[in-house]
């Protein structure tokens, strides 16, 4: 199994140490917007191997020649400042956008999984998909706002995490669509105090990059879970941004078997399917509006 990893932000750091101190593939190709950047990842990465006994072979390689690779994880970023203190992963699109044409260009055709984590992500998602022509474009984000709520309303009623069925779907962003309707606890339905859910998941974002200056962790094994998915080495459900019926590009449940998906929305209540439009309205909106000016 063949990686390919741009950007060496953040995240990309996070994906990679996954990568490799798992085992999980057998070589990991780096490439970021500088040599420098791409070749100091590498080099760190190479330490981690040697320390934890891993296998993965890993190389810088120029993001064109990723053509190889059975995925890609897409994590660049420009460097910009974002003072954005709401809808903050739309900030970016201006910026990230042109990034994201290019790699689209480069990897035309791309015949493996592309996973998109550069935000706005299923803006973006999209861009890479119409422009490359790549089939198995998915993005990351609803696993990431699914698993927080899950945690967050856990908390809240005093139950372990675990006990927690409901999915966060739509933008990843602050359109985000709490499926409260369909929750459950331990298997029974269960009342959401919807006012404070929704203030604690637009909190830990900000908590986390307040604390450590971006989040990384969580986005990058919501990364390792799509990959696994995707790649059919496991079966199951799990929340990524796919292409809808109506083109654009949302989080949902999808349900792998062997890398094959199925879309699985839950059922949806006349307020969720009112914040469920708006969402797609709002993102559509946003990558027409890109469109004219790329």
């Amino acid at each position: 199994m063949r990686i390919g990893l741009i950007g060496a932000g953040a995240v990309g750091q996070s994906v990679g140490a996954l990568l490799v101190a798992s085992g999980w593939c057998s070589e990991l190709f780096v490439a970021s917007g500088t040599e420098a950047s791409a070749r100091g990842l590498v080099t760190d990465l190479e330490d981690l191997t040697q320390v934890t006994g891993s296998h993965v072979r890993v190389t810088v390689t120029a993001s064109a020649a990723m053509g190889v690779c059975d995925a890609i994880v897409l994590s660049p970023r420009s460097p910009f400042t974002n003072r954005a203190r709401r809808d903050v992963r739309m900030a970016g699109l201006t910026a990230n956008a042109p990034l994201i044409v290019h790699l689209a260009r480069q990897l035309a055709s791309y015949a493996g999984v592309a996973v998109m984590v550069t935000n706005p992500v299923d803006v973006l998602a999209r861009l890479f998909a119409e422009r490359s022509g790549c089939q198995r474009v998915v993005g990351i984000g609803a696993a990431t706002d699914t698993a927080r709520y899950h945690l967050t309303l856990a908390r809240h009623l005093g139950v372990p995490a675990g006990a927690v069925r409901g999915h966060v779907i739509g933008e990843h962003g602050d359109a985000a669509v709490i499926c409260a309707s369909t929750t459950t606890v331990h298997g029974e339905p269960v009342t959401v105090p919807l006012q404070q859910v929704r203030a604690e998941l637009a909190a830990r974002p900000r908590r986390i990059s307040d604390g450590i200056g971006r989040t990384r962790l969580g986005p990058a094994g919501a990364v390792l879970d799509a990959l696994t998915h995707s790649l059919g080495l496991a079966d199951g459900m799990t929340e990524v941004s796919v292409r809808q019926e109506t083109g654009v590009w949302l989080g949902m449940p999808v349900r792998y078997t062997d890398g094959t998906p199925a879309l699985c929305p839950p059922p949806l209540d006349d307020s969720e399917s009112a914040q469920l439009a708006a969402a797609t309205e709002k993102l559509d909106t946003a990558y027409t509006r890109l469109t004219k000016e790329i």
